[in-house]
Formats: structure tokens, sequence, C-alpha cells
């Protein structure tokens, strides 16, 4: 059996909570938490840790050279760097609105990278 220890991030009470695993997938119990979200946080983290990644892509044509963006979903926490490197290489041209697919399948993890901000000009 293996244990983690980790500190829960779905509300502010932060709760320290053990993670008991019987194998690298399968969890076997969770303890230390106070409510439902954070149980079901624990036992994901601990098999799947995963994360939404927020930066910003150039814009050729425009005054202002950056436009917000965010993968859909959350993307595998052992990706980060492959997406991030293919987020630095992406130039967009305007008009750009919120939503707007700015790239598909992102560094092959099956997510869109999207915008989260209207660069109309």
């Amino acid at each position: 059996m293996e244990k983690q220890t980790l500190t829960c991030i779905r509300c502010p009470i932060g709760c320290t909570m053990e993670v008991t695993l019987d194998g690298p997938k399968n969890v076997v119990d969770v303890e230390g938490c106070s409510c439902g979200r954070g149980k079901h946080y624990a036992a994901v983290e601990a098999v799947d840790p995963r994360r939404t990644i927020t930066s910003t892509v150039r814009v050729v044509d425009s005054e202002r050279p950056l436009v917000a963006v965010k993968t859909q979903s959350d993307v595998p926490k052992d990706r980060i760097f492959a997406v991030m490197a293919e987020i630095r290489k992406i130039s967009v041209h305007v008009p750009i609105h919120i939503g707007d697919t700015i790239k598909e399948n992102i560094a092959g993890t099956g997510i869109a990278l999207v915008a989260t901000e209207n660069r109309l000009a």
C-alpha cells in the first residue's frame, strides 16, 4: 500500500488529506477531507493529475501584441511543458473572439486551446 498526502484546493478550507493506493491507479481510501469535493479531488489527483493552462499568444496585426488563451479542459500534468512549447510558437490574426479555437489538439493532448478575450484590432 502506498500513501500520498495532498492539500485540497477545491474550497477555502484546504484540508490535508491522505490517499491510500493499492497499485498505481487504484485508490483504496481518502481520509481527512471535510466534503465530497475534496474526496473526489484527492482520488483524481493521486492517479491522474491535470491542470488548466492559461497563457498568451502573439497577435501579429494588432496594437496589443498578445491575447489571453487557456486550454479548453485540464491537461495531463506531464504534458504541460509540451503544451507551453507549442503555445510559444503560435501567432494569430485579428479578429479574435472569446471562445475561438486557437489550436486544436494542442501538443497531441486532444484538447483545444481557446481565446479568453476579444481582440478586434
